[in-house]
Order: structure tokens, then C-alpha cells, then sequence
């Protein structure tokens, strides 16, 4: 089991986390206020996350869970209260549409309209559609070792267990269509009911006008879809409520104090918000964070298909490193695309080397903290993602162990067993290199003066002692840059260099990219592309 660097103990984190600046605990501090330091009548403070089960966990469920067990983290920091979260799923939602990337959809198509708990599973796993996306839900979850309960929405209406909050919706229904009938328009305004009916007669979850209502009674009485008028109860899953209707009842049953919920929805906050209120509940605290964008600064869309999935990420870098791209600046818009992630697997070795300098106070403000709930794994012996992710493309590596005959020789004494941190770095490499730099590489020739300057480099780089530490070759390589007019600025010869030498427009340093490689390889890679050989003719 890899060790943990020590922590100060609990009334040390205490004092320090109601000063602390990370978003986090400014969320958790904002909770604190909500219950006024004392435990909810629940018997704990509860924290959600939502959840459709019509199609599969995707990168934005990550982020939702991994940001609110942050936040849940932050809170047992500052408070000895209890604390759970629920994974919630709206599983009794009727199904809109038939999903395109299942096995015999036409099977489905008799069954829209229904709730997605009664549609047969089309895989033939579980007892229906909705069973067997909670139970891809569950294992995605579980995959990153999430603390959570799984509520299902199917089993709190039909169980009774949102039997009262029901009942109140009924009591205040005219006041919650005053809040929602502005929002809609006329077409939908003269048909709207909170109350959704499941038929008896298909099953289906109907939008139909609600024609009375007994409040004494807990009735509705609706027109069903062949026109008769059909009374029912509006407990015991015979109906369900419309999104923002519901939200607003789910907090209230459950007594609900954290919830996030992305730019998209933030009509629905506000609202729900107020119909909450009007059931006699407090709403939970609210953060409102941005939403994924593509590499063209687009919104990210699931049938677009213009996003990056959880498994695409893991493909190429640990699962730390995603969760550090989730908590960095959650209420700024962020650009999601592959190129993000050899930097944020760096930023993330960063900060856990960083980490055990600091005092007390600084760690809980360092992401690390966040991401490991409060206990990073000790640091190891490692290099850079972007080193490692430009040896391989030097050495078009297509295995680990060609990477790891450079890096054993840097680092002697390091291998895989020793450093299996650093082992599965270099395995992410290869991976990364193979799948994403390798389509893309585009190698040009040097300029006659471009020429110049590389000459002047694999001569400076010769006279270098045996030896020379990174800093050392990175200060050589400046000198090079600064004693050449053709470049406008060190910068210019930098991306000279990464376009010459690694046939894209951002690298390394390049100290530590010829330390690893080593000075011998270096010096003829350089020379090599001075005599026009196939790299500068943009071969592979």
C-alpha cells in the first residue's frame, strides 16, 4: 500500500479550514451557515448528485460527483457532523426517444412514454432499461471508489416514500403554478400540471391537463389521452412530478442542503428554488459551475459527439489527473480536449511534490488535498508527463520498456517495481504518443540560419561535462537561442526547436528532454537534422 505523507491532526485542520481559500471550503463554509451549526433533522447534513439513466455516465457525471465529494471532504474538515451522499436517479422518467446504440431498438420503440424502470432492458441483463443503467451508473461510480447510496427515483415514488411531500405539492398547487405557468408559453401554459399520471390503462407517464384536484383526498382527476376523464392518486408512483416540480419536492423529502448543478440549469435552480420554499423546505446550497468546451471553444454535446469521454482520458493519464482538471476553477468555462492532459498530469505531480513543503494551513488549499480527501500518497521518483511523452516520440516508442531503457539509465536505480507511479506515466506515454501525437506529427526543415543554431547547439551541447544535470543543459540551450538574431525571442526558438526536432508546436524543457534522452542522442538527433535527414523531411 503506497504511504501517506502525515497530516496535522484534527483540530490543526479545524483552525486552518475556516480560513482556508480553495473553493471547497468556501462551499462548505456556505452549507456550515445554511444549518447554523447544527446537525439537520435528518441526522445528517446530505449532500446530492442527479442523474438520467436514458443513456451512460459520461465525463460530466465524474465531474459532478468528484466536485461534490470534495466539497463533502472540505465540510468533515471544518465539522464533526455526519455527512452522506446520495447518487440520485430519475428512473421513473418516461423514455423520450429510442437510444441509437443499443441492440434491437425497434424492441423499444412500444414502450415510449414509459417509465424508464418498465422498458425491457434491450442487452437482456437487468429487468429493465433503467436497471441496468443504475447499475452502469453504480459501476462507474465505484470504478473511483465514490462514497455514495443510490436512491432510485422509481423506488421513493412507489414505495411511499414521497408520499407527504406529494400530498403538500397538491395542498400549494396553484401557488407552484404561479411560479411556473410565466415561464412557459401559451400552448403550454393552458395544459401544464405539475402532476405527470402514470396510466393505468399503458403505463405511460402522461402530460396531460389536470381537470380537478381533492386535496383531502390526494386525487387529481386528469383527461387521459383517449379523452375520458380518469381520477387517480397522486401517491404510490400512480403519478410523478415535472422536472421542476420534482427537484423542488426531492429536496424538500429528502432534506437536501448541497447540490451543484451546471450553467445549463440555471433557470431550473431559481425556480425550484422558490417551489421549495412554497412546500415549506429550505433548498440546499447551490453551486453553479460551467459547462465543458470543445477545442473550438463549442459547447460540448453527447450527440455531437465533440467531447472527451471518461475512458478516453484513463486511456492516457491516471484518474488524479482528471480529478485536478475537475477542480481547478469549476465556475469558469473550460476547454475539454486531449491536448489538456499531458498539462494536467504535470500540474498534478506539481502539486504533490509541493505538498509536503507546506504548512498546514497551505495544504488545505493545495489540490491535491481536495483530490485525495485530505491524505495525498507520498511522493515518488518521477519525471515530467511532457518529458516522457516526447521521449517516446523521438524514440517511436511502440513498447514501455524502449522508454524505460532511457529513463533507468537517467535515474539509476529507478524500474517499474521501485516506481510504479512512474511506471504507469510511462505506459500512458506510449499510449498517448501512439494514438494522438503520431497522426498529428508534422516535422519541417530548418532555415539555413536555423541550421546555424542547431550547429552552434550540438556543439554546445558536446562540450558539456559528462553528466550535466538538467539545469545545466537548460541554461546551455538559452545561450544558444539568445546568440542567434533569427529568433524574435526565446520563446521562437523554443517552438523552433519542438517543430524541428519533435515535429509539433509545444514540448518540454528541453534541459530535461535531452538530460533523459541523453547528451550522446541528443547531439546526433541535432546533427541528424542538419544533414537533412528523414526527420526534417517529416518521416516518422
Amino acid at each position: 500500500m503506497t504511504p501517506v505523507i502525515a497530516v496535522p491532526d484534527a483540530s490543526e485542520i479545524r483552525a486552518a479550514a475556516h480560513h482556508a481559500k480553495s473553493w471547497p471550503f468556501v462551499e462548505a463554509r456556505r452549507i456550515l451557515e445554511r444549518i447554523k451549526g447544527a446537525v439537520p433533522p435528518s441526522g445528517a447534513v446530505l449532500f446530492e448528485t442527479g442523474y438520467g439513466p436514458s443513456g451512460l455516465p459520461h465525463i460530466g457525471t465524474f465531474g459532478e460527483v468528484v466536485r461534490t465529494t470534495m466539497v463533502r471532504n472540505a465540510f468533515a474538515a471544518l465539522s464533526d457532523m455526519p455527512t452522506r451522499l446520495i447518487a440520485f436517479s430519475d428512473d421513473m422518467d418516461g423514455l423520450r426517444k429510442v437510444p441509437d446504440n443499443i441492440p434491437n431498438p425497434e424492441r423499444l420503440a412500444p414502450y415510449l412514454g414509459q417509465p424508464l424502470t418498465r422498458v425491457p432492458d434491450p442487452f437482456g441483463e437487468y429487468e429493465s432499461f433503467g436497471h441496468h443503467n443504475n447499475a452502469r451508473l453504480r459501476g462507474f461510480l465505484d470504478q473511483f471508489g465514490f462514497d455514495y447510496e443510490f436512491v432510485s427515483a422509481t423506488d421513493c415514488y412507489t414505495s411511499g416514500r414521497f408520499d407527504g411531500a406529494l400530498r403538500q405539492v397538491l395542498r400549494h398547487y396553484d401557488a407552484i403554478l404561479a411560479v411556473i405557468l410565466p415561464t412557459l408559453g401559451p400552448e403550454r401554459r393552458a395544459t401544464y400540471s405539475p402532476f405527470l399520471p402514470v396510466s393505468a390503462r399503458t403505463g405511460a407517464v402522461l402530460q396531460v391537463p389536470v381537470l380537478r384536484r381533492d386535496e383531502q383526498a390526494g386525487t387529481i382527476v386528469y383527461e387521459d389521452e383517449d379523452g375520458r376523464a380518469v381520477e387517480t392518486e397522486v401517491t404510490g408512483g400512480r403519478c410523478k412530478l415535472q422536472w421542476k416540480a420534482d427537484w423542488a419536492m426531492r429536496w424538500f423529502a429528502l432534506g437536501v442542503d448541497y447540490e451543484m448543478a451546471g450553467k445549463d440549469l440555471i433557470d431550473s435552480v431559481r425556480l425550484s428554488s422558490r417551489i421549495c420554499r412554497i412546500l415549506g423546505g429550505s433548498p440546499p446550497v447551490n453551486l453553479i459551475y460551467e459547462l465543458f468546451l470543445d477545442r473550438n471553444g463549442e459547447k460540448i454535446s453527447k450527440s455531437r459527439g465533440n467531447g472527451l469521454a471518461v475512458e478516453d482520458w484513463l486511456a492516457y493519464a491516471p484518474p488524479e489527473s482528471l480529478s485536478l482538471f475537475m477542480y481547478q476553477r469549476p465556475q469558469s468555462a473550460k476547454r475539454l480536449h486531449f491536448d489538456v492532459i499531458p498539462r494536467a498530469v504535470d500540474e498534478y505531480l506539481d502539486h504533490l511534490e509541493g505538498f509536503g513543503h507546506q504548512d498546514p494551513a497551505k495544504r488545505l488549499d493545495n489540490p491535491v488535498w481536495h483530490i485525495h480527501g485530505g491524505q495525498p500518497p507520498a511522493t515518488e521518483e518521477t519525471l515530467s508527463f511532457n518529458v516522457l511523452l516526447n521521449l517516446a516520440s523521438v524514440c517511436h516508442a511502440e513498447a514501455a520498456d524502449v522508454l524505460w531503457r532511457f529513463v533507468s539509465r537517467y535515474r539509476p536505480g529507478v524500474s517499474p517495481a521501485s516506481s510504479p507511479r512512474l511506471d504507469r506515466l510511462v505506459r500512458h506515454a506510449v499510449a498517448y504518443y501512439h494514438d494522438v501525437v503520431k497522426p498529428a506529427q508534422v516535422y519541417r526543415r530548418p532555415t539555413a540560419e536555423e541550421r546555424d543554431a542547431l550547429a552552434d547547439l550540438a556543439d554546445t551541447l558536446g562540450g558539456l561535462p559528462d553528466g550535466s544535470d538538467a539545469e545545466t543543459i537548460q541554461t546551455a540551450v538559452y545561450e544558444v537561442g539568445k546568440r542567434h538574431g533569427c529568433f524574435a525571442d526565446l520563446k521562437s526558438w523554443f517552438r523552433a526547436l519542438y517543430q524541428i526536432l519533435l515535429g509539433q508546436d509545444e514540448g518540454p524543457r528541453m534541459g530535461s528532454f535531452f538530460a533523459v534522452y541523453g547528451l550522446a542522442e541528443s547531439i546526433a538527433l541535432i546533427r541528424s537534422v542538419i544533414a537533412g535527414g528523414d526527420r526534417a523531411d517529416g518521416a516518422a
